[in-house]
């Protein structure tokens, strides 16, 4: 009796996680067909890679809750996205849920681990290993971590996303539109950066792959 139980227990979580699998397939693929919610595939590649020349972000490996805070701030405006903002909004909390557990499971890039302690010689590399503390602006590692690979919920990986993207991110919140994180910390950054400042660091963190990065 109790073999027949949790035979039909196992069998019962198997065809849940198969939907629920699909159900994020369906999401990432083709919008879980609602017409409001375009494909993910669409912009951020078939394996939540993203797409560089697009200035589009990777997906793949970043915290479920990380994603899903920030469709939640699409949804309410406090990050602004013409594109993003409509299919925030035709997805339900199952299929936001399915999705980012989905992206979140996929391999992100391997990096190479280069600290505050690594030599800096480009502006790229002193911005992100030293920072600009004359003017009140710290080293991206020390909240992103070593070589910007992440830290948490908070702090989502730099390494392994396009110059494009990190850029415009950058713009972003220098011109207030985009302004979801704690207490302004990346608003009050990115308006002492320089625009070389913020082309210099974003192609620092772009560069870094297995091997590492030019200084």
């Amino acid at each position: 009796m109790k073999v027949a139980f949790w035979s039909l227990t196992g069998l019962l979580l198997a065809s849940s996680l198969q939907v629920f699998a699909a159900d994020a397939t369906a999401v990432y693929t083709k919008g879980g067909g609602n017409p409001a919610a375009m494909a993910c595939i669409t912009c951020h590649g078939a394996e939540g890679e993203g797409m560089a020349a697009a200035g589009f972000p990777r997906l793949a490996g970043l915290s479920a809750d990380y994603m899903q805070k920030q469709l939640g701030d699409y949804l309410s405006g406090d990050r602004a996205n013409p594109i993003m903002q409509p299919i925030a909004a035709a997805l339900t909390p199952e299929e936001v849920e399915a999705v980012t557990t989905m992206l979140a499971s996929k391999p992100a890039p391997e990096v190479k681990r280069i600290g505050r302690a690594a030599e800096a010689q480009t502006l790229g590399a002193i911005l992100a290993l030293r920072g600009a503390w004359e003017r009140n602006i710290p080293e991206c590692v020390a909240c992103h971590g070593p070589s910007g690979v992440g830290v948490g919920e908070a702090f989502p990986p730099l390494a392994g996303q396009s110059a494009q993207y990190l850029s415009s991110q950058l713009n972003a919140w220098r011109q207030g539109t985009r302004k979801n994180d704690p207490n302004d910390l990346m608003g009050h950054i990115a308006r002492k950066l320089t625009d070389d400042e913020i082309k210099a660091v974003s192609a620092y963190f772009a560069s870094l792959n297995e091997t590492g990065a030019s200084q």
